[in-house]
């Protein structure tokens, strides 16, 4: 069978042939329909992200794809052996249901930024109905879908701050209440950051980018005096699309509500929990109520589309 097979960090995975997997006991072949290609791919590919591959070659792909078992019922799965190839093994308790009239490659598309937002919303900054959502790379795959389900979950305003104006432009019709350009100098930014905050610190800001926008943002808080006040700003950290440090100054916080947290492998929720947040993520992208851009390529081209700049479409690998 064909595979994306990386042979070594750093390097271009490659389209292969490869064995066919081999099963454990309790574990069965899924012949695999789509498997998008997300930047955890990349990281890990890379050697950048604390979970890169220990033992070379191996078959990429870390997040769930979709897929048929051998019964023709419609899944998303995970596979440890991977999942860019044309099958791979995986076991019932793995895969998830993919609901009647949801396209399988936008169902495999979805379930990473999705139940990351979702993650990050409600699991990390436990957002409440009518507080202030902040996010910093909105015009990327997850800060979109981020957009919508803080939306969805209740929030009473979302600020959406991004560099892509093609999609910055289209943000509104997702949920976005104002919308703040990244590509600027420092100060533009700044003053166009507490505006869009309306005089009031944001309660929950997404953090897909880390670097120099976290700190430009950063700098908006805090208060020169010793008055004594209390308040909330949940920084959430999911990705570093910008730059993997931060320079932040001890004073910030002591003297705003700043709260810095992560969000990844290492706080995730209960498995039941997951299956709720992505169960519900597809029940929304089936009912219309969630959207998303996918660019449909063949595994065959893994390596030319590798690092291509998906302009805020998730590319999607049809074996």
């Amino acid at each position: 069978m064909r595979a994306a097979v990386l042979r070594a960090l750093g390097e271009l995975p490659r389209c292969e042939d490869v064995q066919e997997p081999l099963l454990d006991e309790g574990e069965e072949v899924v012949h695999v329909t789509a498997c998008p290609l997300t930047n955890l791919d990349r990281d890990r590919a890379a050697g950048t992200h604390f979970a890169a591959p220990a033992v070379l070659p191996a078959v990429c792909g870390s997040a769930l794809a979709a897929g048929r078992l051998p019964d023709g019922t419609r899944v998303l799965f995970r596979s440890p052996g991977g999942t860019m190839a044309e099958r791979a093994a995986t076991r019932r308790a793995w895969c998830l249901p993919i609901p009647d009239g949801l396209d399988d490659a936008l169902a495999a598309a979805v379930q990473n930024p999705g139940v990351a937002a979702w993650n990050a919303l409600k699991w990390r900054a436990e957002l409440r109905p009518g507080e202030s959502v902040l996010v910093l790379g909105a015009t990327g795959v997850a800060g979109q879908i981020a957009v919508q389900l803080a939306k969805h979950l209740g929030a009473g305003k979302v600020v959406a701050a991004g560099r892509n104006p093609r999609v910055l432009a289209a943000l509104p019709a997702l949920g976005a209440d104002a919308t703040v350009r990244l590509d600027q100098s420092d100060d533009a930014l700044r003053h166009d950051l507490r505006d869009a905050a309306g005089g009031e610190d944001f309660d929950v800001v997404l953090d897909y980018l880390w670097g120099r926008p976290t700190e430009v943002f950063v700098s908006t808080l805090g208060f020169a005096d010793m008055e004594l006040r209390f308040s909330r700003t949940r920084l959430v950290q999911i990705g570093a699309m910008a730059t993997p440090a931060l320079r932040l100054p001890a004073q910030v916080l002591r003297s705003s509500g700043l709260e810095i947290m992560g969000s990844g492998t290492g706080n995730a929720p209960p498995p039941e929990v997951l299956a709720r947040e992505l169960g519900q993520t597809l029940d929304l992208l089936a009912d219309g109520r969630l959207r998303m851009e996918i660019e449909r390529v063949p595994l065959a081209r893994v390596r030319h589309v590798w690092n291509l700049d998906q302009q805020g479409r998730r590319t999607v690998l049809i074996p």
